[in-house]
C-alpha cells in the first residue's frame, strides 16, 4: 500500500527523486491512462485504444506491450522512446484535495515508499532557502494537467458512448518465431458510425475540441505493428 505524505519543505528538505526508468521502479506495465492534451504526442509513439476499468466507465490508455507487466519500450538503459507518458512520468506524485467538499483545495502528496524517494540520489524537491525547485515545480504542473485531463476524459468517453461510437476490438499478432499474441479487452472508435454522424454533431465536436483527440486515436492504431517490431527484437535479443 502506497505510504503518502503532503509535500513539505521541514519533513522533505532532504529528499531526491530518481526519475529513471527501470522494472524496478513500477514501469513494467503494459498501459497507462492518458489525455486528450497529450494525444498529440502519444500518438506518435504508442496505441491509444479504450479499456473498461470496471462495469460502466471507460478510459483511453497507451500501450506499451501484449501482455499484462510488459513494456516493450522498457530496456536496460531506460525507456526507449521519445516521449513518456505523464502518468509514467509522475511518479511518486499524487495530487489530492484538502478542506470543504464544496470548494477543496488541492494539495501534493508524495508516496515515501516508492523505490524513487531516497536521499542521495536524483532531483532535490526544495532549495537551500526552501523554495520550490524547478523539478518540483514541474512536477506540480503536470499534475494539475493530469487533474483537468481526467475532466478532458470524462467529456471525451461521455461523448463517444452517446453516439455509440465505442466498439470492442481484437488485435490478433503473428510474431517471427511462429507464436500469436491477441490484445483482447479493449475498444476503439467504429469508423462506420463516425462517418455517419451529423454534420452539425461533427460541428459541435470541433467547437468543443473533442474532434481532433477522436482522429489522433485512430491514427494511433498503426502503431501496433510498432510493438510488434519491438516484440520481435526481443525474441531475437
Amino acid at each position: 500500500m502506497p505510504n503518502f505524505a503532503l509535500v513539505n519543505k521541514d519533513e522533505h528538505q532532504d529528499i531526491r527523486i530518481r526519475t529513471d526508468h527501470g522494472a524496478e521502479f513500477g514501469d513494467n506495465v503494459q498501459l497507462a491512462m492518458t489525455f486528450p492534451s497529450e494525444f498529440r504526442s502519444v500518438q506518435t509513439i504508442y496505441p491509444i485504444v479504450f479499456h473498461k476499468h470496471n462495469d460502466d466507465d471507460y478510459i483511453p490508455v497507451a500501450l506499451f506491450g501484449f501482455e499484462q507487466n510488459e513494456n516493450l519500450f522498457l530496456t536496460k538503459s531506460g525507456w526507449d522512446a521519445p516521449y513518456v507518458p505523464v502518468m509514467m512520468r509522475k511518479e511518486p506524485f499524487l495530487i489530492g484535495t484538502q478542506g470543504d467538499d464544496n470548494d477543496p483545495t488541492r494539495v501534493l502528496s508524495m508516496d515515501m515508499d516508492s523505490p524513487r524517494v531516497n536521499t542521495e540520489q536524483g532531483e532535490a524537491l526544495f532549495g537551500e532557502l526552501g523554495e520550490m525547485t524547478d523539478y518540483l515545480e514541474s512536477q506540480a504542473s503536470m499534475l494539475e494537467q493530469i487533474y483537468s485531463g481526467s475532466q478532458q476524459n470524462s467529456l471525451f468517453i461521455n461523448a463517444l458512448v452517446e453516439q455509440d461510437l465505442l466498439e470492442s476490438v481484437t488485435f490478433e499478432v503473428l510474431l517471427n518465431d511462429g507464436s500469436r499474441n491477441s490484445l483482447l479487452g479493449f475498444h476503439t472508435i467504429n469508423e462506420e458510425k463516425l462517418a455517419d454522424l451529423s454534420a452539425e454533431t461533427l460541428h459541435l465536436w470541433n467547437r468543443n475540441e473533442l474532434l481532433l483527440p477522436l482522429y489522433m486515436v485512430l491514427a494511433s492504431t498503426g502503431n501496433i505493428q510498432r510493438l510488434v517490431d519491438l516484440k520481435n527484437e526481443q525474441l531475437r535479443g
